[in-house]
């Protein structure tokens, strides 16, 4: 079956909130106690704080005959601000599909650094796609603590070469399609 990567519609967001309760239950709970996971994604989500914090960023979905495998919501400024999977999804290239939209739609708006915070969980992958801890960092969720590592990279600025396709200042041509890209 085919992946189909794709922009979130606003009909998308209860699809989006529910993975990320599920994948931050199923998928943390080797580096964060039940509190913790409970505090960073309750169990009855605020729906409208969701809807105004997905409102607010570039939010990409990647579904495999219709169900959902991941997301990722980012800022044009280079942060990323969410990236999950599905617990199913979880080490099947999903993520880095993912990411690699982002950073491409990010090259393509001339940001040359990411950052993001990534939970414990996410670090070795965020590690593993070139990105370095710049500082750990406790936030507070009610009264619990949760530790995280900010994160960066550096990423060229895409040009246009003379097709008009895309092009990344290392060299790599993308077609410069909608998004409807399929993987493996």
């Amino acid at each position: 079956m085919s992946r189909v990567l794709r922009l979130a519609q606003h009909a998308d967001y209860e699809r989006c909130v529910s993975l990320f309760t599920r994948s931050v239950h199923a998928l943390a709970a080797g580096d964060y106690d039940t509190a913790q996971r409970l505090a960073w994604a309750p169990l009855e989500p605020d729906l409208p704080a969701w809807r105004q914090r997905l409102d607010s960023l570039q939010v990409w979905l990647l579904e495999e005959a219709g169900v959902l495998q991941g997301f990722i919501g980012f800022s044009l400024d280079g942060h990323i601000d969410l990236l999950y999977c599905a617990p199913e999804a979880a080490r099947d290239g999903v993520a880095s599909q993912l990411l690699a939209q982002a950073e491409h739609q990010l090259r393509r708006a001339g940001v040359m650094r990411v950052c993001t915070e990534a939970s414990l969980v996410a670090r070795p992958f965020f590690l593993r796609q070139g990105y370095r801890v710049t500082a750990e960092q406790w936030v507070q969720r009610g009264a619990i603590r949760l530790l995280r590592c900010e994160m960066d990279k550096q990423i060229r600025r895409e040009t246009a070469d003379a097709t008009g396709r895309g092009k990344s200042a290392a060299g790599q041509t993308d077609d410069g399609g909608d998004g409807g890209v399929r993987a493996r």
